[in-house]
């Protein structure tokens, strides 16, 4: 709450107080050379040597971003955390989202069914009305596996999902959208299922802002899994409800500035929209190197609705990642990454932005892809070459690794298993493969012996939140909580927010009240 009595407020710390009064308006005066702030009601710059600079209006974190995105997903803010496979966005860290308002999304990418459904069930029983959401992974080479996540997500009633990596419109990602379609009476749309779509390609985006294809919903009728009704309906809304612009990320990326991207896209949207007038709009918010308040206020300025954070979240002590990855984490810089292949979409080139500090995992991966280019077969590649490969990647015989990947695809998807039995190509890339995937889940678990080949997504946001945070309660590792991080960027958001508003007025303040430091604000 606001204290402002009028005063004029001099002294650097009262300043920064009443800058952090957010839900009260402050004036800038001129004291005879000197600045000062008023919190509350508009002073009177009749009285002797004051003179009136700028003013700043209340604003709050719950006031940042598009309110029908809170409207529509039940959250107090316009910010959520997106998913981070392995269950790195873990149970507990959506739950403790959700309970203050945030809504978080289950990294469900690479985790089993059985798991999956295990936290369907937990997030479910704490969060009985929400907010959450589970992330939906394309999976190209394994379309069963895909069918099956969207299966479970109608099983249970799941009707927000995140979804990411896709190529191109599939079959279970249009039947889970069209699944929750019903029409009211008034003959409106009623959309039951929630879609968000993370992608960086306008070509993508112009796919989602669409309604859903209609000879994949003509197929899915003839299976029966839609009705005509739905498949009629799905065809007067967008598939998705929002997009998020992914900029440089951890993970999948494409290293694209936001800046750049998120204007274009917005004006895709419009004209969209112009077109085809829906009832609601397309959001379209920002993802991918929000780790700083700063960041965050460039995102909402270029017309962002919603803000998404990933890489600082992994960090925090609710993160399905392990000590060791969430330590490093911690300590690097933005320069620590790098780019290197990524697991389920190998033999596509598609890479992913991964740690590079405490790691050989990017070297390593980026040397299996060029012998997978190079070669047709694995008796092709120079046997020194194996050997090494055998002994300092692997640390086990390609026969063996390969008897295992028979076992794993026999049981998820059997289609592989011919695949590499009738292509040497191809039984290599799937070889390759079980490094890749195994990585990301050996720093998941903390998988001891294998440190120098944790695959850690992560991308330069990281970096710069470690920056900001030096020196402040959450340095530590172990300070860092999901909640409070949230809290501290939109907090010195809308910190910067007021701020800038008064520099664009022509106030100038102490460098020192230029930098926003993770307090608890005044109440």
């Amino acid at each position: 709450m606001g204290g402002g009595n009028g005063a004029v407020l001099l002294s650097v710390d009262e300043m920064r107080q009443a800058l952090l009064w957010l839900d009260e308006p402050i004036w800038a005066l001129d004291m005879q050379g000197r600045t000062g702030l008023v919190v509350g009601g508009r002073p009177d710059p009749a009285k002797a040597g004051q003179e009136l600079l700028g003013y700043a209006p209340a604003i709050t974190p719950e006031r940042l971003g598009d309110r029908s995105f809170c409207k529509t997903y039940g959250t107090r803010y316009a910010y959520y955390a997106g998913a981070m496979a392995n269950g790195i966005s873990s149970e507990t860290l959506v739950i403790a989202l959700g309970r203050a308002g945030y809504m978080g999304s289950f990294g469900a990418g690479g985790v089993s069914a059985a798991r999956l459904e295990a936290a369907i069930l937990n997030i479910q029983a704490a969060l009985p009305v929400g907010p959450y959401a589970f992330n939906l992974l394309n999976s190209p080479n394994e379309p069963a596996l895909e069918q099956n996540t969207v299966d479970l997500y109608l099983k249970h009633g799941i009707h927000v999902v995140e979804v990411s990596a896709y190529l191109a419109m599939t079959a279970p990602l249009v039947q889970y959208r069209a699944a929750g379609l019903s029409q009211a009476a008034d003959g409106s749309v009623v959309i039951g299922n929630r879609i968000i779509g993370k992608i960086s390609r306008l070509e993508m985006a112009q796919r989602f802002l669409d309604p859903a294809p209609a000879d994949i919903l003509g197929k899915l009728v003839a299976e029966g899994r839609l009705t005509p009704q739905q498949a009629e309906l799905a065809q007067k809304v967008p598939m998705a409800d929002d997009i998020t612009v992914e900029a440089d990320s951890g993970g999948h990326t494409d290293n694209r500035p936001l800046v750049c991207m998120l204007p274009a896209f917005i004006a895709l949207r419009d004209q969209v929209q112009a077109a085809r007038q829906y009832a609601q709009p397309v959001r379209v918010g920002a993802g991918g190197g929000i780790g700083t308040p700063e960041a965050a206020l460039a995102a909402f300025m270029l017309g962002a609705a919603y803000v998404v954070t990933g890489s600082v979240n992994q960090a925090c002590v609710e993160s399905g990642a392990s000590e060791h990855a969430r330590t490093l984490l911690s300590q690097m810089d933005m320069a620590d990454v790098a780019m290197a292949p990524a697991g389920d979409m190998f033999e596509m080139g598609v890479r992913v932005q991964v740690l590079k500090r405490g790691t050989m995992f990017a070297m390593r991966a980026q040397k299996l892809y060029e012998f997978y280019t190079r070669y047709n077969a694995w008796e092709e590649i120079p046997l020194a070459e194996r050997e090494k490969l055998e002994k300092t990647i692997f640390k086990r015989d390609f026969a063996s690794i390969w008897a295992d990947t028979v076992k794993f695809f026999s049981e998820r998807d059997p289609r592989q298993v011919q695949r590499g039995n009738t292509n040497s190509k191809d039984k290599m890339a799937l070889v390759f493969r079980w490094y890749l995937g195994l990585s990301s889940r050996w720093s998941a678990m903390g998988e001891k012996g294998r440190e120098m080949d944790y695959q850690i997504w992560t991308g330069p946001a990281m970096g710069a939140f470690n920056q900001w945070v030096k020196g402040s309660c959450l340095e530590a590792q172990q300070n860092r909580h999901v909640v409070e991080v949230a809290n501290q960027i939109l907090t010195g958001c809308a910190y910067y927010s007021r701020l800038r508003a008064l520099e664009m007025q022509g106030v100038v303040f102490p460098p020192d009240l230029r930098r926003y430091f993770p307090v608890q604000p005044p109440q």
